[in-house]
């Protein structure tokens, strides 16, 4: 019996031991839980007040006439120089007004400094003839762009306001994934009817991604934040902050098949704002540095054939003439290790490194070639505005530089029959003309084209129009001068 009554008073005690246990680790869980949600508020009551909604205005001006809606979309006549057919639809239809039609544009930006400098997308701003920023108490004021650059996709306006509340710019530097953030903005513009921002909670869920050319090839989006806090269309430009209220990135894109949020969304890192800040505000042009050559990845096969260690570097598919590579003795087949004594693991690591380096100065390139290691000097110089200066994630092979042409990029075609339009640049000369991504290039100037090496030696200093054959008829694409 005693016995029986000792157990009892065990299993009583063990039980009690284990509800304060309990009891207090929940304890402990609620407190936490308590912290991060006060801690959001005071993001929201705070840095959600240097969050602005921004709205933009372009003019956009369609040219009169009926033929160009028979034979394809406006502007994108099939037979552009057939006056026969021009006449007899001009004659029959009547000839169309010229009109102009109003795009609307909506964003998000964030105040970084009182006097009225607001960061926000270079995409948001990119075509407005007129910018609207409507503070979240409802006051409206006139945007000015100050600086803007296309590859960083950031830009700063300014608007004429005074005494403004201001987010502080945090370090993306010792981001980790896990980590609390808060996604600022105004999602899907004035349809909530109320200025104030909207927030957002989520974590980091990856770092250094890579959307490479799958927004834009003309922006440099190799080295994102990805988040699942909810960002939606309208929300771009607008600051992904930690808990401290500082920004650490500037929202840029969601990944969606939808449209809509589907928990994942990019971010711009901080740190590669502040590097060009200061030139956006006074209005300079921003400079990146440039090497002259195309890369890829290693794979662990790759670096066993070529006798590597590890599969850390960067791989050199190709080595642009003139470029600053050639001029150092950098050759195809090389494996970059590092550049100014910093390791290279990865091509996005190049990509940043070299961008970040101050033109005309020389650095230290250490190279593999043929399991030797080589230090090269190499003389960095500016990054040619008409170089794309590309890199592809493993699996999809070497990425090669490619040049505009008229706002024409284009890659090897079918069989050796063409050269095939991968991006037209808006308001370019080949989108005026009517060109499209995809279009199969046969001739320029009556000219047969087989491959890139044709296209390139036919359009080199080529000057006054050029007259363009593709599998879908003819276009003129005029002279840019």
């Amino acid at each position: 019996m005693k016995n029986k009554k000792l157990q009892m008073v065990k299993v009583l005690v063990a039980l009690s031991l284990i509800y304060g246990i309990s009891s207090a680790e929940g304890q402990k869980i609620n407190e936490e839980s308590l912290n991060i949600e006060n801690a959001v508020i005071n993001v929201a009551n705070t840095a959600g007040q240097a969050v602005v909604s921004i709205s933009t205005e372009h003019t956009m001006k369609i040219r009169g006439g009926v033929r160009r809606y028979y034979f394809g979309f406006p502007g994108r006549s099939q037979f552009p120089e057939d006056e026969f057919f021009r006449r007899f639809f001009d004659d029959f239809f009547g000839e169309m007004p010229d009109r102009e039609y109003k795009s609307v544009g909506l964003g998000s930006g964030v105040i970084i400094d009182a006097k009225g400098y607001i960061l926000t997308n270079e995409h948001v701003i990119s075509e407005a003839d007129k910018i609207t920023v409507t503070l979240p108490d409802g006051r409206e004021f006139e945007g000015v762009v100050k600086g803007r650059d296309p590859r960083s996709d950031l830009a700063v306006i300014k608007i004429d306001a005074r005494n403004l509340p201001v987010a502080p710019l945090g370090d993306s530097q010792d981001l980790k994934i896990g980590q609390w953030v808060v996604a600022i903005g105004n999602p899907f513009g004035f349809a909530m009817q109320n200025p104030e921002p909207t927030v957002t909670v989520g974590v980091i869920s990856a770092l250094h991604r890579s959307l490479g050319s799958m927004l834009s090839r003309n922006r440099d989006y190799n080295d994102l934040i990805q988040t699942d806090a909810a960002i939606n269309p309208g929300n771009s430009g607008g600051p992904l902050v930690n808990l401290k209220g500082e920004i650490v990135g500037i929202n840029v894109a969601i990944f969606s098949t939808s449209g809509g949020y589907q928990g994942v969304g990019f971010a711009i890192p901080v740190n590669n704002a502040k590097r060009i800040l200061s030139r956006l505000i006074e209005g300079k042009k921003i400079v990146y540095g440039w090497l002259g050559v195309s890369v890829q990845n290693l794979t662990e096969d790759m670096a066993k054939h070529l006798g590597l260690p590890d599969n850390k570097g960067a791989l050199v598919g190709q080595v642009l003439e003139n470029s600053p590579a050639q001029a150092a003795g950098i050759k195809e087949g090389d494996v970059i290790r590092s550049v100014d004594n910093q390791e290279i693991t990865h091509i996005k690591d190049l990509v940043s490194r070299v961008s970040g380096i101050e033109v005309g100065r020389k650095v230290k390139i250490r190279v593999v070639r043929d399991k030797k290691e080589l230090s090269l000097e190499v003389k960095i110089s500016e990054r040619p505005q008409n170089i794309m200066e590309e890199v592809e994630e493993e699996g999809f092979g070497a990425s090669r530089a490619s040049q505009q042409w008229r706002g024409l990029e284009v890659k090897e075609g079918p069989e050796n029959k063409g050269v095939e339009v991968v991006y037209v640049e808006p308001s370019s000369p080949a989108d005026r003309a009517g060109l499209i991504p995809g279009e199969i290039i046969l001739e320029v100037n009556k000219k047969p084209i087989k491959n890139t090496v044709d296209f390139n030696k036919v359009t080199k200093g080529l000057l006054g129009n050029a007259l363009i054959r593709t599998r879908r008829g003819y276009f003129l694409v005029k002279s840019e001068e």
